[in-house]
């Protein structure tokens, strides 16, 4: 292997949706990532396994976790990539007036692979099938900071499944449930952590917040 660059002809996708994973700052297209020539940080830094965010087709992140486990067993990677991860929590959502429990992907299109970064690891991890490019600043492939990684396993861990959030503040919504039930009003604040939302509502001729449950309310 003469150079650390990414193979021709590999594709880039778009995940569905916007993802900002915390810390690093995601371009519109993949970056076209390279190998780190010159070391980042000190050596004992270098020779610590940390967590990298790949970017990947969205939709097929488990296809890319089996590819990527397959290829670290049979080319001997077991010392230098150790775990490979697709964020997902449980989330509450309303459907056809029953609340039910299901299990989303945190950030579409992107997994979470523990490390050490080098030639050999990068390329196992680069050439993996589906795989689209390292998730970096500039052209190199940037690690995680620990603070970012606790915040996403805590997630992962919740013991009570979160409302998945539809609505931002400033759109309009129409409450389906509870005490407000067919107002409409426009949304102020949301607070995902707590799985609701504060509205205004048009209430005795005056604009009124209340709070209510993200479920409670759906965008017009």
């Amino acid at each position: 292997m003469d150079e650390w660059q990414d193979p021709e002809g590999q594709g880039s996708s778009q995940p569905d949706e916007d993802i900002v994973v915390p810390g690093v700052k995601v371009p519109e297209e993949p970056l076209e990532d390279s190998s780190p020539e010159e070391p980042q940080g000190d050596d004992n830094d270098e020779a610590k396994p940390q967590w990298y965010v790949v970017h990947c087709y969205s939709g097929y992140e488990n296809k890319v976790k089996k590819n990527l486990e397959h290829r670290i067993a049979s080319m001997g990677m077991q010392t230098r990539i150790f775990e490979t991860i697709v964020p997902t929590e449980e989330q509450v959502e309303l459907k056809e007036g029953q609340r039910r429990i299901v299990e989303r992907r945190i950030y579409p299109g992107y997994v979470l692979i523990k490390m050490v970064l080098d030639e050999e690891s990068w390329y196992v991890v680069r050439n993996t099938p589906g795989v689209t490019g390292f998730v970096g600043i500039g052209t190199k492939p940037t690690p995680l900071r620990q603070e970012e990684v606790d915040r996403i396993m805590r997630r992962m861990e919740a013991e009570e499944p979160v409302a998945q959030v539809k609505v931002k503040a400033g759109d309009r919504v129409r409450i389906v449930e509870g005490s407000f039930v067919d107002f409409n009003g426009v949304v102020d604040d949301v607070y995902p952590d707590k799985g609701k939302a504060r509205v205004l509502v048009s209430f005795f001729n005056r604009e009124t917040p209340i709070e209510v449950d993200l479920l409670q309310i759906e965008r017009l």
